[in-house]
């Protein structure tokens, strides 16, 4: 098989390039090594930056998102007991949307079938060879049969336990990463959500975060250490937790009901540099990882998409090969703005195994000047809702 340029993951990052080159003219073919339905069952965030919304309606595929998707204008802030608002129309004219990461890959693979993209599932053993020359290709395993895919291009959307970035040699590639000493035990929950927008909460016994996925579904959040477990956390136990860590006047709105889903998820930031060797492109999770605090995570690897699409447009389109060498630079620089971010605002709003009442207070004061300053106000609101491509 020959094609210009193999995709390799079939999530949302590699499902989005793939829709937005089809649409130039740009031949690809997207190699997942999980089942579709698999690859839909994914629960994840869903506040999508301006940027990505763009992005979508650039695909095609905005339709449902500007129908169903929740417009917000602004976010919650809680600590020592009370909360305040940051209206992002006001700091910076502009909004984001909830609208979620499972149903804008459900719109994408739906853009893809009717468009005739070809998604290769079920790919095991999956292999990139000659990366580092002019003809590199893949080949992986389905049904038994060995298959080989030349192209012009790899780009690697295949997250952060992909093989696209162990594929870069040890002495060209450089990898930073930060761990953080606990996790987010989060539930969905078919229950309305506590507020019509996202509160974010500090709080001495651990940071909480209340969001949802639509009117009628739920998503809550709340910091726990490393080591524990779901088993040991039952849907009361939870529910009592969150209401310890919020504002009294969200815990007496809350209406709680059994979770549909339960899971423990780790935090960390991760950058890998660079993020082009030689025909091989990284894209999203497979070059870098950013905690949840701000929702960077999707709308990172969508910025990924957004250079690398037109750089791959330039080379095919515009006789102009020399974009694609940028792609690494420019992806690079807004990510590690991105990942500042996130670790700010986990930084400020998480409780750390050796913090002391000192370090609390100083968060504390830290969000009491947010609630006062405009100027800090502008800076969390240009953040969040997506710093311009």
């Amino acid at each position: 098989m020959r094609t210009q340029v193999c995709i390799i993951g079939g999530g949302p990052s590699g499902l989005l390039l793939s829709q937005l080159l089809h649409r130039a003219g740009i031949d690809t073919v997207v190699v997942e090594q999980r089942t579709r339905d698999y690859v839909l069952s994914r629960i994840r965030a869903g506040v999508l930056e301006r940027g990505l919304c763009n992005l979508l309606r650039k695909a095609g595929v905005g339709e449902r998102m500007d129908r169903e998707g929740l417009v917000h204008d602004g976010t919650l802030i809680a600590a020592a007991g009370r909360q305040f608002r940051i209206s992002f129309k006001d700091r910076v004219n502009d909004s984001v949307v909830v609208y979620g990461q499972t149903e804008v890959t459900r719109d994408l693979y739906a853009a893809r079938d009717a468009m005739g993209g070809l998604v290769i599932h079920e790919a095991e053993g999956v292999t990139l060879h000659g990366v580092d020359t002019d003809h590199p290709h893949v080949t992986y395993r389905k049904d038994g049969t060995e298959h080989r895919i030349d192209c012009d291009w790899i780009a690697g959307c295949d997250g952060f336990h992909g093989v696209s970035r162990k594929t870069i040699p040890d002495t060209v590639r450089t990898e930073h990463e930060k761990v953080y000493p606990f996790g987010w035990l989060g539930i969905l929950s078919e229950t309305p959500p506590v507020n019509h927008e996202l509160i974010y909460a500090n709080h001495a016994r651990g940071f909480a975060l209340c969001s949802m996925r639509n009117p009628a579904l739920s998503r809550y959040y709340v910091q726990t250490p490393l080591d524990d477990t779901v088993e040991a956390w039952s849907d009361d136990r939870f529910w009592d937790e969150l209401r310890r860590r919020i504002p009294a006047e969200s815990a007496e709105a809350l209406v709680t009901g059994p979770s549909i889903e339960k899971s423990i998820a780790p935090l960390r930031s991760f950058i890998c540099e660079p993020m082009r060797w030689g025909r091989l492109f990284l894209v999203g999770d497979a070059a870098h990882i950013v905690p949840p605090t701000g929702a960077k995570g999707l709308n990172l690897a969508a910025s990924d998409v957004h250079y690398l699409h037109l750089a791959l447009e330039a080379f095919y389109l515009h006789n102009a090969p020399g974009e694609v060498d940028l792609y690494s630079e420019r992806a690079l620089a807004r990510v590690w703005k991105a990942s500042r971010f996130s670790w700010w605002m986990t930084s400020t709003l998480h409780r750390f195994p050796d913090q002391t009442d000192f370090d609390q207070r100083l968060q504390e004061a830290e969000l009491a000047y947010l609630e006062q300053s405009e100027a800090a106000q502008t800076a969390l609101a240009e953040n969040y809702v997506g710093l311009p491509y």
